[in-house]
């Protein structure tokens, strides 16, 4: 499914008259299934052996019935033994992510590191720093589907840290 397909399938969710609310649900499903199914296929092609992950957004939008918000969605590909910068997001950043392939490493706030594989999720809140995001196997590359709900005015989804160490 296109990028304008997925888009035109949000925009009908604002016209609260052209559907019922059954067909609301059905259409988000269908979307979201769609998004990760799109981010499968761009996650699939071999990664160059490199030690940072690959960042591609795949979606933006603002949500019609959310004055002031918009959502994106972030497909994050690793390579064996890569990893992020320490980083935080923007600062009204609500993310969930998805573990589309392999098993990623990470470490949110005061929690302590946990293992994701695919087909399990985690998330962040607003302001939190995200420590640890990484592969978490030296030979299978990983990939994960990062959906933020964040302010229309935050510019850059992901600041890293000044010389990796948390503020």
């Amino acid at each position: 499914m296109s990028i304008s397909a997925i888009t035109n399938r949000i925009a009908a969710l604002s016209r609260r008259s052209a559907i019922s609310p059954k067909q609301g649900i059905e259409l988000m499903r269908t979307t979201f299934l769609a998004l990760v199914a799109s981010a499968i296929v761009a996650g699939s092609s071999p990664a160059i052996a490199q030690d940072r992950e690959q960042v591609k957004l795949v979606f933006e939008h603002a949500l019609p019935n959310v004055e002031g918000k918009r959502m994106a969605a972030v497909l994050v590909s690793y390579p064996p033994g890569s990893k992020s910068l320490p980083h935080r997001h923007a600062e009204s950043a609500f993310i969930y992510a998805y573990v589309l392939s392999g098993a990623i490493r990470s470490q949110v706030g005061n929690d302590p590191a946990q293992v994701y594989h695919a087909g399990e999720g985690f998330y962040e809140t607003p302001g939190a720093h995200h420590s640890v995001s990484e592969n978490a196997s030296d030979t299978d590359p990983a990939s994960l589907l990062a959906v933020f709900v964040v302010d229309s005015k935050d510019g850059a989804l992901t600041i890293p840290d000044k010389d990796g160490a948390p503020k």
